[in-house]
């Protein structure tokens, strides 16, 4: 990848966001963060740029149509349009099924399903006219593989992320447009922290590698995906979880 290209980082302010953007930045990619914290995203530009990258902060409300519509035309505008977009923005609420709320259905379903299914519709109107190809990795999850105990409508909207990605990569290869997914397991993040001893510690003995995985080992699968080592790859769901799922 080299200094022209641009890279799109949905979550950019933090977690595996910030690894990919860093990630991204480092092959030489101008990365354009998107995250509705600015604060983190200021942060993740200071990182960048500390490693000699470039990028520029986009804050972003990713449970807004409207907001997205705007993103595609600040970036085109300021940037160009994106050689590479990341769908990593995402959130969870761990709680048994039963006391969920709606309002945690509407929200976890307008960030982690509609959020990518609209970023990808507004990019890719654009992309799509001007003849230009892109590769889209979204991030999904192994919950939504396998689910997941205290996770389940959490686990569906990633399930449905898993489903978007395959389908989207069958109409969008006449466009030699790809578009794959990354299923992180277990990873050492901000969000992982939030969930009680018990079951980190339940989830960690459970990984075969007996170990979390880092941010940055998902960060390494994404830039796979966005470099020309896949340009023949497209449809597909690499799990990076230490062996913990195992389904074909």
């Amino acid at each position: 990848m080299n200094s022209q290209k641009i890279a799109l980082v949905t979550g950019a302010a933090s977690g595996i966001g910030r690894a990919i953007a860093l990630h991204l930045a480092g092959t030489g990619a101008h990365v354009a963060l998107v995250d509705r914290d600015a604060d983190g995203l200021a942060a993740t530009v200071a990182d960048i740029a500390a490693g000699g990258g470039e990028s520029t902060p986009f804050p972003t409300d990713l449970a807004d149509p409207a907001d997205i519509l705007q993103l595609r035309d600040d970036v085109a505008g300021r940037l160009a349009l994106p050689d590479v977009i990341v769908n990593a923005a995402g959130f969870d609420r761990v709680e048994p099924f039963l006391d969920n709320d709606d309002a945690l259905w509407t929200g976890l379903v307008a960030v982690n399903y509609l959020g990518p299914v609209r970023l990808c519709h507004a990019f890719l109107t654009s992309i799509v006219a001007a003849e230009r190809t892109v590769k889209i990795v979204n991030i999904a999850s192994d919950a939504g593989r396998v689910g997941s105990m205290g996770e389940t409508v959490y686990a569906g909207t990633k399930g449905a992320l898993i489903a978007f990605s395959k389908s989207l990569a069958r109409e969008m290869a006449r466009h030699q447009i790809n578009v794959n997914c990354v299923c992180p397991g277990p990873t050492d993040t901000p969000l992982f922290d939030t969930l009680p001893e018990k079951i980190r510690a339940g989830l960690t003995r459970a990984i075969p590698f007996r170990r979390l995985g880092t941010a940055d080992e998902v960060a390494a699968a994404v830039g796979f995906f966005a470099s020309s080592d896949a340009d023949f790859v497209t449809g597909q769901v690499l799990s990076v979880s230490g062996g913990l799922t195992m389904a074909g």
